[in-house]
Order: C-alpha cells, then structure tokens, then sequence
C-alpha cells in the first residue's frame, strides 16, 4: 500500500549523525532521502554532519567565484562539487556543523522564506548558546557577527520537500574560505565560534544542543 505524506502529521524530525562524512555520500543520501519523504514513505529527517574539505558551487553561476586554480584546490585535498541549491560558493571542512533537513513545508506551515528563517532562528539559538551573538541580514541568508559571516544557507525545494541545509562554523580552519568569494559577496570575511570566543567546543556537545532545537523548530506545524 502507497504512504501518504500525512502519515506523518505531528511526528517529530528523526536526526541521524553522519560523524565526519564525503560531501558527494551524504548529497546522494539526501536526494534518497527526499524521494521517499515526497512519497510518505519517511517522517521529516534531519542528516548532521560535519564535512571532509570541499567547495560546493551553487546554482546562481555569478556567485560561484574562485580564488584558486582547481590544480592547486586538488593538490590541497579540497573536493569541488556542482549542485543545485540556491546561492553560490561555500566551503566544508572539520569543526563546521552542517545539518540538512529533509522536510516537507506544508506539513510545518511554512513558505520558503519562512522556513529560510526557520533555519536561520535554529542557528542563532544555537550560537547563543555558545558565547556568540549573531544577527540576520535583510535579503542576504545566513548570520553575521558584525561584518563577519559565521553560518550559510542554501536550499532547495521540489513539491514542497526540502534538500540541502545550513552551516555553522564552529572550530574549523578559516583559510579554506581564502579560495573563494564566500556566497559570491566580495570583501566578506568568515568567522567562527573558536574566533569569536577563543573556546573549542566539543563537537558532541554542539550536536547535543542542536538535535534539541531542531525538534523544538521542525518538531511540530507552526502556528
């Protein structure tokens, strides 16, 4: 017998931690995900992770914008991948927290923007919680800290099911974001939790927090 999306009302995300995983697996993973979410065959998810070095390059072709040849990308381990979501050039690496929900917007309530700052909320709470205060920018997704940015956002919906996520930096190695314009905005510096406070938080306990705000946001429709 054929799910139905509803068989899903009022069911909390289910979180899965990916530990440290390749971009292109868990990208794969997501696109499954996605199917069998549009097909009832899944509740709302949530993939964790935190990502091996890699570039992603973003469907608005302006904004993907290199600093570095890919020969010398290569030779520093840093994969280069071409996708679909909204915005242009981002970095992943070890110590940025990146979470991906796969959900379905009409069940939560939500349009497009609102469940952009859904996800941007999810993010402050979250830093909050770890010594730094961030804000939202009108008409630039993602939070800032001052003039530095310290988390993006790029996603993608198909018959109201989301793929792609937020990333926070939390303790990784800022330098990766030296090879590219991050999000194809020119002069924009990145930051991090491990920058902004001088502390290197546990990578577990971050989680930990995280999994309880992403059930207290996408646990239940809005209202």
């Amino acid at each position: 017998m054929k799910s139905s999306p509803e068989k899903w009302t009022n069911t909390p995300p289910r979180i899965i931690d990916c530990g440290l995983a390749d971009y292109r697996r868990i990208l794969a993973r997501q696109l499954e995900l996605r199917e069998k979410r549009r097909l009832g065959e899944i509740p709302d998810t949530v993939l964790v992770v935190e990502h091996e070095s890699v570039i992603t390059l973003g469907a608005r072709r302006s904004a993907n914008k290199l600093l570095a040849e890919r020969v010398e990308l290569v030779r520093r381990n840093i994969d280069i991948v071409e996708i679909r979501r909204g915005g242009g050039a981002t970095a992943h690496n070890p110590g940025q927290l990146v979470f991906y929900p796969i959900v379905q917007l009409q069940q939560l309530g939500l349009g497009i923007g609102e469940y952009i700052r859904t996800l941007e909320a999810i993010g402050i709470e979250l830093l909050e919680e770890l010594g730094v205060h961030s804000t939202q920018r009108k008409a630039l997704a993602g939070l800032w800290v001052g003039r530095k940015k310290i988390a993006s956002v790029g996603v993608r919906v198909s018959k109201f099911v989301t793929h792609h996520g937020m990333a926070i930096n939390i303790r990784n190695d800022l330098s990766i974001f030296e090879t590219l314009v991050p999000c194809g905005l020119e002069g924009v510096e990145m930051t991090s939790v491990l920058e902004e406070t001088g502390q290197r938080p546990s990578m577990a306990g971050v989680k930990k927090k995280l999994f309880a705000l992403l059930r207290k946001h996408l646990g239940q429709p809005a209202t």
